[in-house]
This record gives structure tokens, sequence and C-alpha cells, in this order.
């Protein structure tokens, strides 16, 4: 793949072979940062996991302390009382029947759908329209709940959901550039010490095989996985 002047020069900071730890990665990272626009930082991790095996489906959610530096836009899915619940707490947009028609129809201007379990009847038929779109809401990833409230506060302050995709890679963004380093080491270190917690007792050999930090238009740095492992104990 060619690549341009910008990317070829950050990308000669960098040594390939050599993995960095966290603290020196992120000096490197503002370093290779080039682009005019707030670009997004990035971890990419390659994990020793079957995803085939139901035992081995790496999923969750944590809460970055920094945010992602993203405004979410949260739509709730529920009635009655928990309907002011949501508002109050901060929600976008609060509905029913509505809302599933306008889902149905193929709108989705959202992030992040929170549902009460008493809507899941009616949000089921949505699953192949919301499912691939990431917005299918989950009891796994805490969006399928009663207490709508923290769920959005939750949302907004920063909370992320994970997954193992069918390669065994998993990623996410944790930060902008223009975040400060200890922001974006914080944000890192608590979306690795998730991961790396997430590990299931069936998976065998080595389990975080490698991983990567990067911005949005800059090469990957390679990072110490020791240092990474040693956060979830």
């Amino acid at each position: 793949m060619k690549r341009g002047k910008r990317y070829n020069q950050a990308a000669a900071k960098i040594q390939k072979s050599k993995a960095y730890a966290l603290s020196e990665a992120i000096k490197l990272l503002r370093e290779s940062a080039a682009a005019k626009f707030d670009e997004t930082v990035e971890i990419a991790c390659r994990l020793g996991v079957d995803p085939k095996k139901a035992d081995q489906m790496i999923r969750g959610t944590t809460v970055l302390p920094h945010g992602t530096g993203k405004s979410v836009k949260v739509l709730v899915l529920t009635k009655g009382e928990k309907a002011a619940e949501a508002k109050a707490a901060g929600a976008d947009m609060v509905g029913g029947d509505e809302y599933i028609e306008k889902l149905q129809s193929g709108w989705a201007d959202v992030d992040a759908i929170v549902a009460t379990p008493d809507m899941m009847g009616a949000i089921g038929r949505l699953g192949k329209i919301l499912g691939p779109k990431g917005l299918m809401p989950n009891p796994k990833s805490g969006t399928v709940t009663q207490d709508v409230a923290k769920a959005v506060k939750d949302l907004k302050a920063g909370k992320i959901e994970y997954r193992v995709d069918k390669t065994g890679n998993i990623a996410s963004r944790i930060g902008k550039m223009s975040f400060s380093d200890e922001q974006i080491l914080e944000n890192a270190k608590t979306f690795l010490a998730a991961i790396v917690r997430a590990k299931p007792s069936t998976a065998k050999g080595t389990y975080l095989k490698n991983a990567s930090l990067c911005s949005t238009m800059g090469p990957g740095i390679k990072l110490d996985t020791a240092e990474i492992l040693a956060l979830g104990r």
C-alpha cells in the first residue's frame, strides 16, 4: 500500500520490532499524529481465543475515566415513569412505539439505545436492523435495564462496549489527540485491564498475542504485552 509523506515520516520514528511501554508509546503517538483534525486514539489487541466457542467469546463494557471525546447521542425506549427518569438523566431522546417505527424504517441517528425489559418484545423484531449497527440493546452490555438513569449517565460519561471479532481481534477508541498524555494513559490502562480480566478460563496458550496503539491517520505502535498483562492483576 502506498503511504503519504506524513505517514512515512511518522512511521520512521517507530521501531517496528520494539514493544513500547504505554507511556513511551503515547509520546510517540503525539509525535506521529500530524493530521489537521482532532484524531481519535485507538487500541487494538489480538487475542489467543476461539470466538467460535461460546465460552471464549470476549464481550463486556467499561467506563473510561476521561470518556472517548465523542458526544454520545442516547435513545431510551421505555414508557411511564421510566421515561421521566431517562429525561432527567440526560437522554437525548425518549419514547416507545414511535421510535421503534422510525428504527424499523431505517432511521438510526443515535449512538446508543437503552431499553427497559418490557420493551424488548417489540424491539426483538429489530434485531436484523440494529444488530449490524451495534445498536441492539443487550442485558450483557447494561443497555437492557430498569435503571435507565444509570445506563444513560454511564454512556454519557464514557462507557464503551468491546467485543472480539471472528478473527480474535478486539479494538476500541480510547480518546482524542486533544486529550493530555495522562488522560490517554489512564483511559488506555482502564480498557486494557478490562480485556486482561476478561480472559476465559478455557483459553489455552498465549492470551494476549499483541497490542498496538495508533491515531486515526498515524502508524501503529506495538505495545509491551507484559506491562499490559500486569494491569489485570
